[in-house]
C-alpha cells in the first residue's frame, strides 16, 4: 500500500479545528488515521519520479512547518514529507497518552511501516533529533541517511538557558507557567521563543513573524496544548535517565546509517560542545558546525543544510541519476 493509499480520517473529528494550519506554496497536508494515533503529514510533491523517500520530524513545540524552508531546495534529490508529532502541529493526541522519546518514535516506525516508505532520509531536530535516533538504532531497515539537527541528546552539563524548558517536566509547573503568562500576547511568547531558538532573531521576517504569531495563537487555543508540553519534555527529561542498551548514546552508536550532525554556535539549548562528542559516537558521521546558528539551522541556514545533504548523498555514494537534479533545476 502505498502512502496515498493510508487510510484518512478528518481532522474535526479528533481534534478541535481551532484555524487553518498554514500551508505554503507547494505544499500539502493530509491527515493519516493510524491505530491509536491521527498524524497531520506535510509534502511536496515530487519534481520527478522515482525520488527517495524523506520525512522530518520536528522539534518541542514545533511542527512540520518547521522544515518548510529547507524542503524545496531538496527537490530534485528527495521526495520529501514532514510529520507532526503527536499532539503537535495539526496532529490531535495519542489514545495513549504515550508522549516519550519512544512513544514518538513508535509514532514514527508505525507510519513508515503502514506507508511503506522505509527506507528513509530521516531528519530530526532537537526532540525530532532524540525520536530520529531511536528509530535509526532499532528500526536500521527504514532508514537510509540520518540528519540530526541540534538533537536533545543527554548532557552533563545542561546550559543554563534550557533550564526552564526541562522545568516544565516538573508536575504542576506547565499550570503555574500559565497562570504567570496568561497576560502574555501571541506576540510576546513569539518573540521570546523566536530570542531562544534563533542565533540571530533578526533573521526571521515580517512575513515569518506573523506566521509564527498566527500558529501560536492556534496552539494556544488547543486544550491539550500545555499539557503535551509538559509531557513531550518530561518525555525527553526521562530518556536522559535511562542507561544501558535503552540509553540515547548508546543508541547512537548502534546507528547504522550514514549520519549528518549539525550542531549551531549559538545554541541555547542544545550545548555546542556536544558536537564532538555525537561526532564520535555515530560511527559513519559528519559533522557540520554553524557558529553563528542557534538552534533551529534548518530555519535559519536552510541552503547550507541543503549543500552539506546533498555532499552527504554524493559522499555516500546515495546520490540518484534523479537526484542529480538540484534544486535549482540544474543539473550538476
Amino acid at each position: 500500500m502505498s502512502s496515498t493509499e493510508l487510510p484518512s480520517v478528518l481532522a474535526t473529528s479528533v481534534a478541535p479545528k481551532v484555524s487553518s494550519v498554514r500551508v505554503a506554496a507547494g505544499e500539502r497536508l493530509r491527515t493519516v488515521g493510524l491505530p491509536g494515533i491521527t498524524l497531520t503529514v506535510r509534502s511536496r510533491p515530487p519534481a520527478v519520479e522515482g525520488l527517495p523517500p524523506a520525512l522530518y520530524v520536528h522539534g518541542l513545540g514545533g511542527s512540520s512547518q518547521n522544515w518548510s524552508a529547507l524542503m524545496p531546495l531538496l527537490d530534485g534529490l528527495v521526495d520529501s514529507e514532514a510529520l507532526d508529532l503527536p499532539g503537535f502541529g495539526d496532529s490531535p493526541p495519542p489514545d495513549d497518552g504515550d508522549y516519550s522519546v519512544t512513544g514518538h518514535a513508535r509514532a514514527v516506525i508505525r507510519y513508515l511501516d503502514a506507508a511503506e516508505r522505509g527506507p528513509v532520509h530521516l531528519f530530526g531536530n532537537s526532540l525530532g533529533g532524540a525520536v530520529s535516533t531511536r528509530v535509526a538504532a532499532v528500526r536500521p531497515d527504514l532508514v537510509r541517511t540520518l540528519t540530526l539537527v541540534s538533537p536533545a541528546l543527554p548532557e552533563l552539563r545542561v546550559q543554563r538557558s534550557a533550564v526552564p524548558t526541562a522545568l516544565l517536566a516538573l508536575p504542576g509547573v506547565a499550570a503555574l507557567f500559565t497562570s504567570f503568562t496568561k497576560g502574555w500576547t501571541a506576540e510576546q511568547r513569539v518573540r521570546g521563543v523566536t530570542a531562544l531558538c534563533y542565533g540571530d532573531p533578526g533573521m526571521v521576517t515580517r512575513e515569518g513573524f506573523r506566521n509564527a504569531v498566527e500558529e501560536m495563537e492556534r496552539r494556544l487555543a488547543l486544550p491539550y496544548f500545555w499539557d503535551v508540553m509538559a509531557r513531550s519534555a518530561r518525555g525527553i527529561v526521562n530518556a536522559y535517565t535511562l542507561g544501558g542498551q535503552h540509553g540515547l548514546w548508546r543508541q547512537a552508536e548502534r546507528v547504522l546509517a550514514p549520519t549528518l550532525l549539525v550542531y549551531g554556535g549559538r545554541d541555547q539549548l542544545v550545548s555546542y560542545r556536544m558536537a564532538q562528542r555525537a561526532a564520535r559516537a555515530f560511527r559513519d558521521s559528519r559533522l557540520l558546525t554553524l557558529p553563528d546558528a542557534g538552534h533551529v539551522a534548518m530555519m535559519e541556514y536552510p541552503e547550507t543544510m541543503a549543500t552539506a545533504f546533498r555532499e552527504l548523498l554524493a559522499d555516500t555514494g546515495k546520490l540518484t541519476d534523479s537526484g542529480a537534479i538540484g534544486a535549482t533545476g540544474a543539473r550538476s
